[in-house]
Protein backbone atom coordinates (compact mmCIF):
# COMPACT_ATOMS: atom_id res chain seq x y z
CA UNK A 1 0.00 0.00 0.00
CA UNK A 2 1.39 3.26 -0.68
CA UNK A 3 1.95 4.94 2.44
CA UNK A 4 1.02 8.64 1.12
CA UNK A 5 -2.32 7.47 -0.34
CA UNK A 6 -4.17 6.56 3.40
CA UNK A 7 -7.80 6.81 3.61
CA UNK A 8 -8.69 9.21 6.25
CA UNK A 9 -9.72 7.17 8.96
CA UNK A 10 -6.32 5.40 8.47
CA UNK A 11 -4.56 8.85 8.59
CA UNK A 12 -6.56 9.66 12.41
CA UNK A 13 -5.76 6.49 13.63
CA UNK A 14 -1.90 6.94 12.94
CA UNK A 15 -2.32 10.36 14.14
CA UNK A 16 -3.10 9.16 17.63
CA UNK A 17 -0.86 6.55 18.11
CA UNK A 18 2.06 8.44 20.81
CA UNK A 19 4.66 6.26 19.44
CA UNK A 20 4.73 7.27 16.00
CA UNK A 21 5.65 10.23 14.03
CA UNK A 22 7.18 13.65 15.02
CA UNK A 23 5.75 14.50 18.75
CA UNK A 24 4.20 17.61 19.25
CA UNK A 25 1.17 18.99 21.94
CA UNK A 26 -2.24 16.99 20.56
CA UNK A 27 -0.39 16.08 17.21
CA UNK A 28 -0.81 20.07 16.58
CA UNK A 29 1.14 21.48 13.25
CA UNK A 30 4.07 22.67 14.79
CA UNK A 31 4.11 26.41 13.42
CA UNK A 32 5.15 29.38 14.98
CA UNK A 33 3.42 32.43 12.93
CA UNK A 34 1.08 33.71 14.88
CA UNK A 35 -0.65 35.08 12.03
CA UNK A 36 -1.80 31.54 11.49
CA UNK A 37 -3.03 30.74 14.80
CA UNK A 38 -6.04 31.19 17.37
CA UNK A 39 -5.44 28.96 20.22
CA UNK A 40 -1.28 28.95 21.06
CA UNK A 41 -0.30 25.59 22.36
CA UNK A 42 2.98 26.66 24.39
CA UNK A 43 5.69 24.89 26.63
CA UNK A 44 7.41 26.55 29.47
CA UNK A 45 10.33 24.52 30.77
CA UNK A 46 10.79 26.39 33.80
CA UNK A 47 11.69 24.69 37.50
CA UNK A 48 13.57 27.85 39.88
CA UNK A 49 10.09 29.64 40.91
CA UNK A 50 9.70 26.99 43.58
CA UNK A 51 12.36 26.81 45.31
CA UNK A 52 11.23 23.85 47.80
CA UNK A 53 10.78 21.16 45.89
CA UNK A 54 12.14 19.44 42.44
CA UNK A 55 13.05 21.18 39.67
CA UNK A 56 12.29 18.39 37.09
CA UNK A 57 8.92 20.56 36.61
CA UNK A 58 11.04 21.95 33.17
CA UNK A 59 10.42 18.60 31.51
CA UNK A 60 6.80 18.40 31.93
CA UNK A 61 6.52 20.00 28.23
CA UNK A 62 8.84 17.24 26.51
CA UNK A 63 6.27 14.85 28.52
CA UNK A 64 2.90 16.04 27.24
CA UNK A 65 4.39 16.36 23.74
CA UNK A 66 5.04 12.38 24.17
CA UNK A 67 1.46 10.84 25.50
CA UNK A 68 -0.94 13.83 23.86
CA UNK A 69 -0.69 12.52 20.79
CA UNK A 70 -2.50 9.60 21.58
CA UNK A 71 -5.33 11.55 23.48
CA UNK A 72 -8.97 11.62 21.81
CA UNK A 73 -9.54 13.96 19.15
CA UNK A 74 -13.37 14.55 19.86
CA UNK A 75 -15.09 16.01 23.18
CA UNK A 76 -17.87 13.88 23.97
CA UNK A 77 -20.21 15.80 26.39
CA UNK A 78 -19.66 19.29 24.07
CA UNK A 79 -20.06 17.42 20.99
CA UNK A 80 -17.10 19.47 18.78
CA UNK A 81 -13.76 18.83 17.82
CA UNK A 82 -11.58 21.56 18.87
CA UNK A 83 -9.02 21.48 16.04
CA UNK A 84 -11.83 21.57 13.50
CA UNK A 85 -13.25 24.86 15.14
CA UNK A 86 -10.38 27.19 14.37
CA UNK A 87 -6.53 26.89 14.20
CA UNK A 88 -4.32 25.23 16.99
CA UNK A 89 -0.98 24.91 16.67
CA UNK A 90 1.98 24.24 19.22
CA UNK A 91 4.35 26.72 19.32
CA UNK A 92 6.95 25.13 20.85
CA UNK A 93 8.69 26.28 24.16
CA UNK A 94 9.61 29.94 25.24
CA UNK A 95 13.38 31.07 25.16
CA UNK A 96 14.86 30.95 28.28
CA UNK A 97 18.63 32.23 28.10
CA UNK A 98 18.79 32.80 32.00
CA UNK A 99 16.91 29.91 32.98
CA UNK A 100 18.85 29.45 35.93
CA UNK A 101 17.97 32.70 37.29
CA UNK A 102 14.34 33.29 37.89
CA UNK A 103 13.57 36.89 38.24
CA UNK A 104 15.44 37.41 34.47
CA UNK A 105 13.48 34.28 33.20
CA UNK A 106 9.83 35.63 34.17
CA UNK A 107 10.48 38.83 32.52
CA UNK A 108 11.52 36.68 29.09
CA UNK A 109 8.47 34.48 29.68
CA UNK A 110 6.34 37.88 29.88
CA UNK A 111 7.73 39.65 26.92
CA UNK A 112 6.75 35.74 25.11
CA UNK A 113 3.50 36.25 26.05
CA UNK A 114 2.83 39.65 24.56
CA UNK A 115 3.63 38.73 21.56
CA UNK A 116 0.69 36.83 21.72
CA UNK A 117 -1.38 38.73 23.50
CA UNK A 118 -0.65 41.64 20.52
CA UNK A 119 -1.82 38.99 17.60
CA UNK A 120 -4.90 37.75 19.57
CA UNK A 121 -3.50 34.24 20.02
CA UNK A 122 -5.09 32.74 23.47
CA UNK A 123 -2.79 30.80 25.00
CA UNK A 124 -2.69 27.16 26.85
CA UNK A 125 0.20 26.52 28.18
CA UNK A 126 2.04 23.60 30.22
CA UNK A 127 4.51 24.42 33.02
CA UNK A 128 6.84 24.68 34.25
CA UNK A 129 6.60 25.40 38.20
CA UNK A 130 3.47 28.05 38.97
CA UNK A 131 5.91 31.47 38.80
CA UNK A 132 5.03 30.82 35.24
CA UNK A 133 1.14 32.39 35.44
CA UNK A 134 2.32 35.58 36.67
CA UNK A 135 4.42 36.85 33.66
CA UNK A 136 1.53 35.17 31.96
CA UNK A 137 -1.01 37.13 32.97
CA UNK A 138 1.52 40.52 33.33
CA UNK A 139 1.10 40.04 29.35
CA UNK A 140 -2.09 39.01 28.83
CA UNK A 141 -4.87 41.07 31.15
CA UNK A 142 -4.84 44.66 32.47
CA UNK A 143 -3.90 47.29 31.17
CA UNK A 144 -2.70 47.41 27.00
CA UNK A 145 -4.02 44.20 26.79
CA UNK A 146 -5.48 42.92 23.55
CA UNK A 147 -7.28 39.34 25.11
CA UNK A 148 -8.98 41.37 27.93
CA UNK A 149 -9.40 44.70 26.06
CA UNK A 150 -7.11 46.48 28.45
CA UNK A 151 -9.02 45.55 32.16
CA UNK A 152 -8.42 43.27 34.49
CA UNK A 153 -8.66 39.05 33.97
CA UNK A 154 -10.96 37.16 36.51
CA UNK A 155 -8.92 34.95 37.92
CA UNK A 156 -10.18 31.04 38.25
CA UNK A 157 -7.64 29.41 40.16
CA UNK A 158 -7.35 25.50 40.95
CA UNK A 159 -4.78 24.70 43.61
CA UNK A 160 -4.31 23.11 47.02
CA UNK A 161 -2.33 26.32 47.61
CA UNK A 162 -2.64 30.19 48.18
CA UNK A 163 0.16 31.10 46.41
CA UNK A 164 -0.42 34.87 47.62
CA UNK A 165 1.94 35.39 50.07
CA UNK A 166 2.72 38.98 49.64
CA UNK A 167 3.91 39.26 53.15
CA UNK A 168 7.54 37.31 52.32
CA UNK A 169 10.06 39.80 50.17
CA UNK A 170 11.10 36.78 48.55
CA UNK A 171 10.83 32.77 48.06
CA UNK A 172 14.60 31.68 49.06
CA UNK A 173 15.82 34.59 46.80
CA UNK A 174 12.63 34.94 43.85
CA UNK A 175 10.75 37.65 44.50
CA UNK A 176 8.66 36.93 41.74
CA UNK A 177 8.10 32.93 42.58
CA UNK A 178 5.18 30.57 42.62
CA UNK A 179 4.55 31.59 46.21
CA UNK A 180 4.10 35.45 44.95
CA UNK A 181 2.48 35.39 41.75
CA UNK A 182 -1.72 35.19 43.13
CA UNK A 183 -0.13 38.42 44.78
CA UNK A 184 1.63 40.86 42.23
CA UNK A 185 -0.87 40.14 39.66
CA UNK A 186 -3.64 41.32 42.10
CA UNK A 187 -2.07 44.28 43.15
CA UNK A 188 -0.47 45.30 39.65
CA UNK A 189 -3.66 45.39 37.89
CA UNK A 190 -3.85 42.35 35.84
CA UNK A 191 -5.96 40.44 37.54
CA UNK A 192 -9.46 41.51 39.56
CA UNK A 193 -9.55 39.30 43.00
CA UNK A 194 -13.59 40.19 43.32
CA UNK A 195 -14.21 38.55 40.27
CA UNK A 196 -11.74 35.57 40.75
CA UNK A 197 -11.78 32.51 43.03
CA UNK A 198 -9.29 30.11 44.17
CA UNK A 199 -10.68 26.31 44.46
CA UNK A 200 -9.86 23.43 45.95
CA UNK A 201 -6.81 24.65 49.41
CA UNK A 202 -6.46 21.97 51.68
CA UNK A 203 -4.13 20.20 53.67
CA UNK A 204 -2.18 21.05 56.88
CA UNK A 205 -0.12 24.43 56.95
CA UNK A 206 2.68 26.15 58.18
CA UNK A 207 0.88 28.99 60.11
CA UNK A 208 -2.99 28.39 61.48
CA UNK A 209 -3.35 32.08 59.25
CA UNK A 210 -2.54 31.28 55.54
CA UNK A 211 -5.51 31.99 53.88
CA UNK A 212 -5.35 35.96 55.24
CA UNK A 213 -3.27 36.75 52.72
CA UNK A 214 -5.66 35.70 49.77
CA UNK A 215 -8.69 37.58 51.77
CA UNK A 216 -6.67 40.78 51.99
CA UNK A 217 -6.32 41.00 48.39
CA UNK A 218 -9.86 40.27 47.87
CA UNK A 219 -9.89 36.45 46.33
CA UNK A 220 -12.61 34.48 46.79
CA UNK A 221 -11.79 30.92 48.24
CA UNK A 222 -13.94 27.73 47.93
CA UNK A 223 -11.36 24.77 49.70
CA UNK A 224 -12.07 21.15 49.50
CA UNK A 225 -14.04 21.17 53.28
CA UNK A 226 -16.63 24.20 51.33
CA UNK A 227 -16.28 22.02 48.11
CA UNK A 228 -17.65 18.89 49.54
CA UNK A 229 -20.41 20.58 51.15
CA UNK A 230 -21.70 22.25 47.56
CA UNK A 231 -20.66 19.72 45.35
CA UNK A 232 -19.54 20.79 42.02
CA UNK A 233 -22.95 22.17 40.39
CA UNK A 234 -23.32 24.73 43.39
CA UNK A 235 -19.36 25.59 42.74
CA UNK A 236 -19.54 26.18 39.28
CA UNK A 237 -22.47 28.51 40.23
CA UNK A 238 -20.59 30.28 42.41
CA UNK A 239 -17.68 30.70 40.04
CA UNK A 240 -19.79 31.94 37.37
CA UNK A 241 -21.42 34.16 39.70
CA UNK A 242 -18.42 35.64 40.87
CA UNK A 243 -16.98 35.69 37.17
CA UNK A 244 -19.61 37.50 34.93
CA UNK A 245 -18.99 38.42 31.76
CA UNK A 246 -15.24 39.53 32.64
CA UNK A 247 -12.40 37.79 30.41
CA UNK A 248 -11.34 35.05 32.40
CA UNK A 249 -8.11 33.11 32.70
CA UNK A 250 -7.64 29.29 33.99
CA UNK A 251 -4.43 28.06 35.96
CA UNK A 252 -4.46 24.58 36.88
CA UNK A 253 -1.91 23.55 39.89
CA UNK A 254 -1.76 19.43 39.34
CA UNK A 255 -1.40 19.26 43.02
CA UNK A 256 -5.18 20.11 43.68
CA UNK A 257 -6.03 16.72 42.38
CA UNK A 258 -5.85 13.48 44.31
CA UNK A 259 -1.85 12.25 44.82
CA UNK A 260 -4.02 8.63 43.59
CA UNK A 261 -4.52 10.49 40.17
CA UNK A 262 -1.60 12.81 39.75
CA UNK A 263 1.52 11.33 41.88
CA UNK A 264 4.13 13.65 40.39
CA UNK A 265 3.36 16.97 41.51
CA UNK A 266 5.49 19.03 42.71
CA UNK A 267 3.76 19.89 46.38
CA UNK A 268 1.64 16.63 46.66
CA UNK A 269 -0.77 16.90 50.03
CA UNK A 270 -1.74 13.41 50.45
CA UNK A 271 -3.16 14.06 53.72
CA UNK A 272 -6.61 15.20 52.77
CA UNK A 273 -8.12 14.07 49.61
CA UNK A 274 -8.24 16.05 46.77
CA UNK A 275 -10.19 16.60 43.69
CA UNK A 276 -11.00 13.55 41.82
CA UNK A 277 -10.98 14.10 38.31
CA UNK A 278 -14.06 13.21 37.75
CA UNK A 279 -15.08 16.37 39.98
CA UNK A 280 -11.88 18.13 38.20
CA UNK A 281 -13.02 18.17 34.66
CA UNK A 282 -17.04 18.75 36.03
CA UNK A 283 -15.61 21.93 37.29
CA UNK A 284 -14.03 22.72 34.26
CA UNK A 285 -16.48 21.45 31.74
CA UNK A 286 -18.90 23.75 34.22
CA UNK A 287 -16.91 26.82 32.82
CA UNK A 288 -18.14 26.47 29.24
CA UNK A 289 -19.71 29.72 27.60
CA UNK A 290 -17.64 32.10 29.67
CA UNK A 291 -14.83 34.03 27.94
CA UNK A 292 -11.79 32.53 28.48
CA UNK A 293 -8.64 34.01 27.08
CA UNK A 294 -6.08 31.63 28.06
CA UNK A 295 -4.82 28.46 30.81
CA UNK A 296 -2.26 26.87 32.13
CA UNK A 297 -1.39 23.53 33.69
CA UNK A 298 1.79 23.62 35.85
CA UNK A 299 3.76 21.36 39.02
CA UNK A 300 4.09 18.26 36.75
CA UNK A 301 7.06 16.50 37.59
CA UNK A 302 7.84 13.54 34.83
CA UNK A 303 10.90 11.72 36.44
CA UNK A 304 8.32 11.01 39.34
CA UNK A 305 5.54 9.79 37.43
CA UNK A 306 4.82 6.12 37.17
CA UNK A 307 6.03 3.91 34.48
CA UNK A 308 2.25 3.99 32.92
CA UNK A 309 2.89 7.96 33.23
CA UNK A 310 -0.65 8.57 35.17
CA UNK A 311 0.24 12.28 36.20
CA UNK A 312 1.25 12.77 32.08
CA UNK A 313 -2.11 11.46 31.05
CA UNK A 314 -4.09 13.19 33.49
CA UNK A 315 -2.15 16.75 32.81
CA UNK A 316 -3.52 15.82 28.91
CA UNK A 317 -7.04 15.59 29.87
CA UNK A 318 -6.97 18.89 31.75
CA UNK A 319 -5.56 20.22 29.27
CA UNK A 320 -7.84 18.93 26.19
CA UNK A 321 -10.64 20.65 28.55
CA UNK A 322 -8.91 24.28 28.21
CA UNK A 323 -8.49 23.77 24.55
CA UNK A 324 -12.07 22.52 24.21
CA UNK A 325 -13.60 25.73 26.39
CA UNK A 326 -11.69 28.47 24.40
CA UNK A 327 -12.63 26.61 20.78
CA UNK A 328 -16.10 26.70 22.30
CA UNK A 329 -15.64 30.44 23.04
CA UNK A 330 -13.62 31.55 19.58
CA UNK A 331 -16.56 29.32 16.97
CA UNK A 332 -19.28 30.91 19.43
CA UNK A 333 -18.01 34.08 18.39
CA UNK A 334 -17.94 33.77 14.74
Amino acid sequence: MDNNKLSSDQNIFMENLYWWGIPTLFRCPHDEDLEQCDIGLVGVPHSIGNGTTERDQHLAPRSLRNVSGCYRRAHGKFGITPWELCRINDLGDVLMPHAMVNDITVKDIEAYYKRLDQAGVRPVSIGGDHSITGPILKAIAGPDAKLTGGQPAALIHFDAHTDTMHHLPHWLGAERSAAHWGSYVATEGNVDPRKSIQLGLRGHTRTLNWKKTSAELGYGVIDIDEFRELGVQKTVAAIRQRVGDTPAYITFDLDCLDPSVAPAVANLEPGVSGFSIDEAVGLLQGLRGLNIIGADVVCMVPSKDSPNQITALTSTAVMFEQISLIADTLASNT
